[in-house]
């Protein structure tokens, strides 16, 4: 069980993934919040989730691809992607979006996230 707790984004520590790829995250026993930094250009390859995501940009654009359709997803607009429903993004320009996710990604935690890292999973 998670105990109540206060956390700021400056004291969560980076985790660079790949090249212009980085994430910060914070969760709880049920929910997860992940701070996602994209440089323009940057490609997350199809993959999908038991997860529920909301995914809400901060900063930038990211171009979605579900279903055959591109979405683009602007700052201050939010995209809810349903669980195992495969996805993919591109940074259009720098990015800095906010992930939530229930329940929390396990693969995140676990390091067990190849198609971030450059790899496949």
């Amino acid at each position: 069980m998670v105990e109540l707790k206060k956390l700021s984004w400056k004291d969560v520590k980076s985790e660079p993934l790949s090249t212009g790829l980085s994430r910060k995250l914070i969760y709880g026993d049920k929910a997860m919040v992940a701070e996602v930094i994209l440089k323009k250009g940057v490609v997350v390859p199809e993959h999908h989730h038991e997860s529920e995501q909301l995914t809400w940009i901060v900063k930038g654009e990211l171009l979605f691809e579900i279903d055959g359709k591109k979405i683009t997803v602007k700052e201050g607009e939010v995209l809810v992607i349903p669980s195992n429903k495969p996805h993919k993004a591109t940074a259009i320009e720098d990015t800095i979006d906010m992930d939530i996710f229930s329940p929390i990604r396990e693969d995140w935690l676990s390091g067990n996230d190849q198609y971030l890292r450059g790899g496949k999973s």
